[in-house]
């Protein structure tokens, strides 16, 4: 049974930084997508970015240059480092998996991951 658990979410200043974790446990894929999206009150759920297992990543315009996806193999943990973060970063940070067999391509398309954590919120204040 797969089992993904997110942490590190809280409440930071504007400009501040925040760095998230995400263990998935029982995920035996060797060749998988894992993303970060997150939903924001009164809005639809959103990709962030996105890594495969060789390590390509793919990141949603709005985080360019700010946010930095990674994971760590020994450790089946992802991570999504999050600096100059702003308002508008405010929502429920998921981390979602799944096997690439699945999609042809590096995607952040919500319908395209099987599994889901349950979220971690994120608050950044002005």
């Amino acid at each position: 049974q797969v089992q993904v658990m997110e942490s590190g979410g809280g409440s930071v200043q504007s400009g501040g930084s925040l760095r998230l974790s995400c263990v998935v446990s029982g995920f035996t894929y060797a060749n998988y997508y894992m993303a970060w999206f997150r939903q924001a009150p009164g809005k639809e759920r959103e990709g962030v970015a996105s890594i495969d297992s060789e390590g390509t990543t793919k990141y949603a315009d709005s985080v360019k240059g700010r946010f930095a996806i990674s994971q760590d193999n020994a450790k089946k943990t992802l991570y999504l480092q999050m600096n100059n973060l702003k308002p508008d970063d405010t929502a429920v940070y998921y981390c979602a998996a799944t096997p690439s067999s699945t999609v042809p391509i590096l995607t952040l398309i919500e319908a395209d991951f099987n599994y889901w954590g349950q979220g971690t919120q994120v608050t950044v204040s002005s």
